[in-house]
Order: C-alpha cells, then structure tokens, then sequence
C-alpha cells in the first residue's frame, strides 16, 4: 500500500548546513533510466550556485551503474536522511552494484515520483533535491593533485575516476506523510 506523501517546499539557504552536515556521513544519489531505479550512497558533493543556478555537483566513478544511468537520463535526486535510519541502507547501497540487484527494494526504500524530474523522491529519505544535470565533465587525472592516493591504478594500470555531474536544482523539498 502506497503512503500518501506531500512536499513541503524549503528555501536551500535554510537547510544547506542540514544537507553538508549529512554529506559527511553519506547521502543517497537516485538515478532513473527507463524502468530501472538505482541509489548509492555518496559523501563527496558540493552545495552552491553556478552560472546563476542553484546547483548540486556530484562525483560518480566512471565505473559505476548510476554513471550509466546519468547518461541514458541526465536527472537525479539526492536523498537526505531527516533522523534515524536502517544502517542495512549503507550496507547495500554503498556496497552493491544496481546492474546485480534492486537495491531500493532490497532495503525497503519507497520511492515517490519526482514533482519535476523523472526520478523518484525517497519516502524514508524525505529532505530532497531534485535535479537536471546541466554539465558533466570526466576528471583529468593529470590535473589533479593527489590522483594517485585517490585513484591507485588497477592490475591493468588504469584508474576509476569521477565524472562530475552539475545539477540544477529545480525543486527543494521535504516529504511528509499526508
């Protein structure tokens, strides 16, 4: 049975420290593509405003399902824990890949269709961004200080980078049960 769920709107200003705090210990990053839904946990993101847009920027290793998903779809939502939570959430969507299972049902989350983006908000998760990605750029690992702590080459000699998606936050909001 579906839980009725409405948005309350909120000002980013207001719960920008609530959603960098929460960073720290990890957030949810959702990704739609067809019929396919996948979260996983992410502690690197950066709150703030490019080119006269609210954005959210995330960090995606080139490696993983949600990448793909961000390029068949271009649009996420970030999940914030608002209180208590199932540490399994952690367990399973930091560990586990979404191309091997349904990570969302696996744990319980409900998803609840996006207000203005295709992917859903997370009922167990209520603090969210929705977002459209409006740049993305490969990392240059050449450029980056410190690459080889952070990205020690495999057995073959390469190294899993990020890709860095730049969302616009098109709508902010909390979920609340009906």
């Amino acid at each position: 049975m579906t839980v009725p769920v409405n948005r309350r709107s909120i000002d980013l200003s207001d719960c920008a420290g609530e959603i960098v705090k929460a960073l720290r210990k990890g957030v949810l990053l959702t990704t739609r593509a067809g019929d396919k839904v996948n979260s996983m946990v992410i502690g690197w993101g950066t709150l703030g405003v490019n080119w006269a847009k609210p954005v959210f920027v995330s960090y995606v290793r080139e490696s993983r399902y949600t990448r793909q998903l961000l390029d068949q779809n271009p649009e996420f939502t970030v999940n914030v824990p608002v209180g208590d939570y199932d540490p399994k959430i952690w367990e399973i969507c930091g560990s586990k890949s979404g191309r091997d299972m349904d990570k969302l049902r696996e744990v319980g989350l409900t998803p609840v269709p996006g207000e203005k983006v295709s992917v859903p908000a997370l009922r167990e998760f209520p603090l969210t961004l929705e977002c459209r990605v409006i740049y993305r750029q490969a990392q240059d690992l050449a450029l980056l200080q410190g690459a080889d702590r952070f990205y020690p080459p495999d057995a073959d000699g390469k190294r899993d980078s990020h890709v860095t998606y730049y969302g616009e936050i098109v709508a902010a909001y909390v979920l609340e049960e009906a």
